[in-house]
């Protein structure tokens, strides 16, 4: 220790010995400004991430509602499928709902994530592909013996996929996808009345069943003079929906079918084809006259009477 000069007093040379020591001992001895110069450990809490109690429903065509309830959600949060993100509508703190967006049909990662980046659980879901819409039948009906061109039909209706099934009655037929909102098909040989048909884009993803009707009522067209000959003329008939046993009447008259008739008058009847029928008449006398003639079916339908002018 150096030396202290003489003119200092023994009070002042007691005052530089406190201050060397306080120096020397006063961070040891003095606890409490020692533990406010250490640093501070603060103790963060992270807030839960997203739950999802329930998801209704857990399947979904694009444009469908989704349900969901959890827990957690935050003020702002997204619903994801796959990737894309969703945006999400939280309503009374624990649900939460979105609209499926235009996606592949196919099952799907389903997550919510929320406004601070913390993402929840992944669920699955599946979206359905779209319902398919069958809106009208073009024509909606046809001729029961109609062959060829005359027998295709088109289905015009919405979201028609490659995919998608053209089920007549029940059954799968051919058909051909035109575009998102036609199909096209022939309509095969069945019994006359009203058929169903129905687009079909999954096992349980079908339209409405629209009606298609195939008439078989006998219906004339016109009835002209034909080929003559030395005792009787032909009268053509002609048509739609004349079937191989029908039958006409001629003022009252059964002719053709299994009528005992046409062996005793010899007049007959000739079926050329569903839209022709020619009436082989013996006439009594080469005057014109007024008869009238009808066109029974097998099933008892019956063609409107016309009224004819001949010998």
């Amino acid at each position: 220790m150096p030396a202290i000069p003489r003119f200092v007093t023994h009070r002042t040379t007691m005052l530089l010995l406190s201050l060397l020591l306080a120096a020397l001992v006063g961070p040891i001895r003095n606890p409490p400004a020692y533990a406010a110069e250490q640093p501070q450990h603060l103790k963060t809490e992270t807030s839960p991430a997203p739950a999802i109690l329930s998801i209704i429903p857990a399947q979904a065509e694009p444009g469908g509602r989704v349900m969901i309830f959890g827990s957690a959600f935050g003020d702002k949060i997204s619903a994801y499928l796959g990737n894309i993100e969703i945006p999400a509508r939280v309503t009374g703190g624990n649900q939460l709902e979105f609209t499926v967006p235009t996606l592949d049909a196919g099952l799907y990662a389903l997550y919510l994530k929320r406004g601070d980046g913390v993402t929840g659980r992944v669920y699955n879901f599946t979206v359905l592909p779209l319902r398919p819409v069958l809106n009208d039948l073009s024509p909606d009906r046809i001729d029961s013996c109609a062959q060829g061109k005359d027998r295709q039909v088109t289905a015009v209706g919405e979201h028609f996929t490659e995919n998608s099934l053209l089920l007549f009655d029940g059954a799968v037929i051919k058909s051909r996808v035109i575009s998102p909102e036609t199909i096209a098909f022939t309509v095969p040989q069945v019994a006359g009345g009203q058929h169903q048909v129905v687009v079909r884009n999954g096992p349980d993803n079908a339209s409405v069943a629209v009606a298609l009707a195939i008439e078989t009522k006998p219906e004339i067209s016109q009835i002209t003079v034909g080929n003559e000959y030395v005792n009787y003329y032909e009268l053509v008939i002609d048509g739609r929906n004349f079937q191989q046993n029908s039958t006409i009447y001629v003022d009252g008259q059964r002719i053709g079918g299994k009528s005992l008739a046409d062996a005793a008058n010899r007049e007959r009847l000739i079926f050329v084809d569903c839209t022709r029928l020619i009436y082989l008449r013996y006439p009594y006398s080469p005057v014109n006259k007024d008869f009238h003639i009808q066109v029974v079916n097998p099933g008892n339908e019956a063609s409107q009477v016309i009224n004819v002018t001949a010998p």
